[in-house]
């Protein structure tokens, strides 16, 4: 009998069957609209089919997990699938419309319950990936510690014997008074290393006992077990208990003295000073050093003189923030030349200002949402996207929209100047295919990106679009829940699929580092990536007062610029040195 996947250990490797009828091949793929787990054949027949091919069909690692179904008490025909965001109670589809919630805000509790189970796996991340470790490096020096305080107090007994022997007969009974000295002090020591020891394992099994919690909300079998984890969002974990290193005993040497024999073998004593606390690594450096070494970095990346000189910091600082007129969020930015401001939201309005606020100009597009659909070029005209007409669009410095190229079948919803060359770099689609098209200055197509060298497409939805220092092209992909990059030939790198399941990406940019600093909607946070794909740390999250970070951009200081989707306002940080 299968396990419930709640109760499935959280490293444990079991073997996923498909949930079609009838077969029972290798499951790898999930459907978020049937909640169905399938192989890749039935997930390439669910595709085909003219009822379910608009279905969101994703890897099983980025499944959204189902609701417990569970009947309304007051209307028992219903089922439970609303969150009233006034109440912060589960409720029916037909409790919405009573007098008790006239006037509410409700949620759709199937995507309140994806986004806590997202947070839950960052917090799981954090104690596998920091917490658990940190507490088992402290073991280990805990460990050597031992091993060097037995080696000192060996050499104390052997300098009290050595003294010793040369007046045997007079000190036999003193030495073995010593002796018992110092073993109780060994013992004293000992049992505070026992003490820090048993504390570091009540803290282990604690870690190991939120881990388990954790993994039951992921899964709840019951509403009231989601009601709770949906009140947990401020769950803290406790901090590491601190440890302290006990200081050795030192053995001072006596003067020979047939009348002061304790004097001849010295004197323990153990220095009143107050213990030195063991240096417990913070989570930032924790991150940054989860970083793989093994791979090694190419030379021409490390003789950039703007690398030489920057290096991440410590630390991120808010250096100033900005309102928008004109907007009612900020769901794309272009820096322009002069300090000038390109800000677009998700309605189509497209606002130039400076950076006193005021408005300079204010365009109607056809862009919507979560589309980074404009970009400013070297010469600091702005080139914008038209999906509806497929064509893109020029704005000189004379403020004059020309007509600049056309797309044809394809409706082009994502652009990017090249600082390197130039080169415009054009995310389109087209049903549900995706590709990226280089043009050069002159608007003349001189590439096309589109399927890997296995003939698999690359994108499905390619609306934010950047380049790196390097000549990588990257693309955040929200349909493939994955940053998709590639390099300037058009093959294929690397995917990231972010560090919890539902990874969403949306604004994504580059930096003179050659990071990758993209938006994740779901966890709220903006990830810092290194230029080959890894990992290095949450950059901004919700803790930093970062809500609903959408769009990001870095400016010549090395300034990154963050726009979030439910404000008009833009916040400038610090985060290089």
């Amino acid at each position: 009998m299968a396990l419930p996947e709640s109760q499935i250990p959280p490293d444990a490797q079991h073997y996923l069957v498909c949930g079609t009828e009838d077969c029972e091949k290798n499951c790898q793929f999930y459907c978020n609209d049937c909640h169905q787990p399938m192989c890749e054949q039935c997930r390439d027949e669910h595709q085909k089919n003219k009822k379910t091919k608009i279905h969101e069909v994703v890897s099983y690692k980025q499944r959204k997990r189902p609701l417990p179904v569970e009947k309304c008490k007051i209307h028992p025909t219903r089922n439970i699938e609303l969150l009233c965001e006034e109440c912060q109670i589960p409720i029916c589809p037909k409790c919405a419309t009573t007098k008790e919630h006239r006037g509410h805000v409700f949620t759709d509790l199937e995507m309140v319950f994806a986004e806590k189970c997202s947070l839950f796996h960052v917090e799981i991340t954090k104690i596998r990936s920091y917490f658990e470790p940190t507490s088992q490096d402290l073991k280990k020096e805990i460990a050597g510690d031992v091993t060097e305080i037995k080696k000192i107090m060996e050499g104390v007994r052997t300098a009290i014997k050595t003294e010793a022997e040369a007046v045997k007969k007079l000190v036999d009974t003193v030495t073995s008074d010593k002796i018992e000295q110092v073993n109780k002090i060994e013992q004293s020591l000992l049992q505070t290393f026992n003490g820090q020891n048993q504390k570091i394992d009540d803290y282990i099994n604690y870690l190991n006992d939120l881990v388990k919690i954790f993994y039951g909300y992921l899964s709840p079998s019951n509403i009231e077990q989601l009601t709770f984890a949906l009140k947990s969002e401020n769950l803290v974990i406790r901090p590491i208990p601190e440890t302290s290193k006990p200081v050795p005993p030192v053995f001072t040497a006596g003067q020979y003295s047939k009348e002061d024999v304790a004097k001849l073998l010295g004197r323990i004593t153990v220095p009143n000073t107050k213990p030195e606390n063991r240096k417990i690594k913070p989570m930032e450096t924790a991150s940054t050093q989860m970083k793989p070494t093994g791979k090694q970095r190419k030379q021409d990346r490390e003789k950039s003189d703007m690398k030489q000189t920057l290096s991440l910091s410590s630390s991120v600082t808010k250096v100033r923030e900005y309102t928008v007129p004109g907007v009612n969020g900020v769901y794309h930015i272009s820096l322009g030349k002069s300090g000038r401001l390109w800000v677009s939201d998700h309605i189509g309005n497209l606002v130039q200002t400076d950076l006193l606020g005021n408005q300079l100009q204010k365009i109607r597009t056809s862009g919507i949402r979560n589309e980074g659909y404009h970009t400013v070029t070297q010469d600091g005209d702005l080139i914008f996207t038209d999906k509806n007409n497929k064509v893109i669009n020029r704005i000189t410095l004379g403020n004059t929209i020309t007509e600049f190229i056309k797309t044809g079948d394809w409706e082009p919803i994502s652009i990017h100047s090249s600082h390197i060359n130039g080169d415009l770099l054009v995310g389109m689609w087209k049903g549900i295919e995706g590709k990226v098209t280089r043009y050069n200055k002159t608007g003349t197509e001189i590439q096309n990106i589109q399927r890997d060298n296995k003939g698999q497409g690359l994108y499905r939805t390619p609306h934010y679009i950047t380049e790196n220092i390097n000549g990588d092209v990257c693309v955040s992909d929200y349909i493939k829940h994955a940053v998709v990059v590639v390099d300037k030939s058009g093959q294929h790198r690397f995917s990231y699929t972010g560090q919890e399941t539902g990874f969403t990406p949306y604004g994504i940019c580059t930096d003179a580092l050659g990071h990758i600093l993209v938006c994740d909607s779901i966890s709220k946070t903006v990830h810092l990536l290194d230029q080959d794909g890894q990992f290095l740390s949450l950059l901004l999250t919700p803790q930093q007062g970062v809500k609903y970070p959408n769009s990001v951009c870095v400016d010549d200081e090395n300034n990154l610029w963050v726009g979030q989707s439910r404000t008009n306002t833009v916040t400038v940080y610090k985060y290089l040195q």
